[in-house]
């Protein structure tokens, strides 16, 4: 058998190659568990996971980025910050007429987490169809959807209440 010059050389970096995968991967596991336990420890984890499509990470990154709802007026304002909802660009030299979405794509507002991340690919999100037959884009549609799970994201964690799928019932005077 004839054995290339290098061979024995590209074997053991393939193996070191391996190796330092191998340790990257548990390192990520590592931090991911780091990530849910310390998440998880937080008062508002349970009412967070409960809304289809956040886990734990995303979770986490949600209350990372935005950190006490009191910092927020409104769920607009929070969708402001997600980079959802329309916002004046004002500025204190000269004032803009015009009004948009937040020029910044920091925050909620990065693809990875508005809307959720994790969906399966061959179907629609739900109600996406519903925002296509209305006309929109589907640009427009997913920033819909992403605005009103703001929304409910919002009136969940105001109320201290976990996701139901149908709207609670209040009480009328």
């Amino acid at each position: 058998m004839t054995a290339l010059p290098a061979e024995k050389r590209a074997a053991k970096l393939l193996r070191d190659l391996a190796h330092q995968l191998l340790a990257l991967d548990e390192r990520i596991k590592d931090n991911d568990r780091e990530i849910r336990e310390t998440f998880r420890a937080d008062d508002r984890a349970e009412i967070i996971e409960s809304l289809p499509g956040m886990g734990p990470i995303l979770g986490a990154e949600f209350v990372a980025i935005v950190g006490d709802l009191a910092g927020y007026k409104d769920a607009g304002r929070l969708a402001a910050h997600a980079g959802l909802a329309p916002v004046a660009r004002d500025s204190a030299v000269a004032p803009a007429t015009t009004t948009g979405p937040s020029a910044t794509t920091g925050g909620c507002g990065t693809s990875s987490t508005w809307p959720p991340d994790r969906h399966d690919a061959t179907r629609p999100l739900p109600g996406l169809l519903k925002k296509r037959a209305e006309g929109l884009l589907h640009t427009q549609a997913l920033l819909a959807l992403a605005r009103r799970r703001v929304d409910v994201l919002w009136a969940m964690l105001r109320d201290k209440r976990l996701f139901t799928p149908a709207p609670p019932i209040t009480q009328t005077a």
